[in-house]
This record gives structure tokens, C-alpha cells and sequence, in this order.
């Protein structure tokens, strides 16, 4: 008996894809996510930062809100790959395309930033 490893692997590896609601639902869980370390952030004065002992909450909201909003903004640019990749002829034009993706999306999550 031969065992054909590489139709094994080729059948192992095959691409699969997600179900349509999960971009949806990651999307929104990484809107809210945002939006909550972001009030978070809001919510604090200066004149408690001058302990230390409350320096955890602010930075650990500023780390999820940089974590949720790169995230959120790859995923959004990331959807719209394929037609930016049909509207751009050149490779230039599509990295500057993608460029202008990015900084947009950018400043709609944090848009007063």
C-alpha cells in the first residue's frame, strides 16, 4: 500500500473560508473595544496620574486601543484589497491607493485624533 503524501498535503492545506458573518462580527467586536478603551481614556484627569499605582488602567486602555484600532483598520483595508488591486494599473498606483486606505480608515476610528 503507497501512501501519496503530497495529495495528502495539497488536500490537508486547502484554503478555507470563513463564514461570511465573521468579518462582521470581528469588526464589531473590535469597534467596541475601541470605543471602550478610548472612553476610558477620556474619563481620566491629570491630577490622578500623579500616582503611579493609577498608571495600569490608562495604559492598559491605550494599549487596547491601539491593538483594536490597527487591527480594525487592517481588517477594513484588507476587505477591499481586491478592488483596489481592479481599480489601480500600476503597482505604484495600487501601494498609494492602499496608503490612502489606510489614513482614512485611520482617521475614521479616531476621527478627533
Amino acid at each position: 500500500m503507497t501512501v501519496n503524501v503530497e495529495a495528502l498535503l495539497r488536500e490537508a492545506l486547502t484554503p478555507v473560508e470563513p463564514p461570511p458573518a465573521l468579518a462582521d462580527r470581528l469588526e464589531a467586536t473590535l469597534a467596541n473595544l475601541a470605543a471602550s478603551a478610548q472612553e476610558e481614556l477620556d474619563s481620566w484627569e491629570l491630577s490622578a496620574m500623579r500616582d503611579p499605582r493609577n498608571w495600569v488602567r490608562p495604559a492598559a486602555a491605550a494599549v487596547i486601543t491601539a491593538t483594536a484600532g490597527s487591527a480594525l483598520v487592517a481588517l477594513r483595508v484588507r476587505s477591499r484589497h481586491r478592488a483596489r488591486v481592479d481599480e489601480s494599473a500600476t503597482l505604484r498606483e495600487f501601494a498609494e491607493r492602499t496608503l490612502q486606505d489606510i489614513a482614512e480608515e485611520a482617521r475614521r476610528i479616531l476621527p478627533d485624533r
